[in-house]
Order: structure tokens, then sequence, then C-alpha cells
């Protein structure tokens, strides 16, 4: 079982990484987001940002909707995500080993080649 500090710890243990400053947890690469809280919206309430969600960019619509098919108890959408690619995890869904590789491979499509060939980033990323 996973949670926002999982997220933070493992987040910042990738390469040129920086946190934003949030009520949550919000993580960029080359000023792209990759991984961050969410901000969960109901009609004619106040937004609440929801640390034991995360908000992931997976890339493309092929394995956004590979991952919601696949593993409903893990992955969602809302509308306000429709045509993004992006997908929320529930993180007490997903072990840490799990969630250091979704982080990663987000993290990855998000961080331009020069970045992440460079030398100090081949440590960490598998």
């Amino acid at each position: 079982m996973a949670d926002a500090d999982d997220v933070r710890r493992l987040a910042l243990a990738l390469p040129h990484v920086v946190e934003i400053d949030s009520d949550g947890f919000d993580f960029r690469v080359a000023d792209k987001g990759f991984v961050w809280s969410y901000p969960e919206r109901r009609p004619g309430k106040p937004g609440v940002i929801r640390t034991d969600i995360a908000v992931l960019y997976v890339g493309d619509e092929a394995e956004k909707q590979a991952l919601l098919l696949g593993e409903p108890e893990v992955f969602f959408t809302t509308p306000g995500y429709d045509g993004l690619p992006l997908v929320m995890v529930r993180l007490a869904q997903v072990d840490v080993d799990r969630l250091d590789e979704l982080v990663t491979d987000a993290w990855r499509m998000r961080c331009p080649a020069s970045l992440a060939d460079d030398p100090g980033a081949a440590g960490r990323v598998r």
C-alpha cells in the first residue's frame, strides 16, 4: 500500500525533478507535470486536494484505456480528463514497487531526451 510520502520520495529521487508548492504534491521535469495530487471537484462544493489519489501522465490514449480497463480498482478517470493522457491512481491499491514503476515511466515520458541522457540521470532510472 503506497501513500503520498512514497510518491514524494520516488519522484524526488528522479533526476531534474522539481516539486511545485501545493496543498498536496506536484512534480515536474522540465516544467512538465508527471505526477500530482488529484484536485477533486464536485458541483456546488469547494475543490479538495486528494493526496490519497495521484494524477499520473501515461503518454497516450491507448495506454490510458489499457490501465482503466485492466485494473479499474486501481485506475480511474473523470470527464475533466477526457482526451488527456492522464489517469488517477488510488494509492492504497498499489504497492510501492508498482508505484515506482508508474512514476518512473511518467517521468521518462515527460523528460526531454537531453536531460534523460545526462550522465547524472543514469543511477536511478531503470
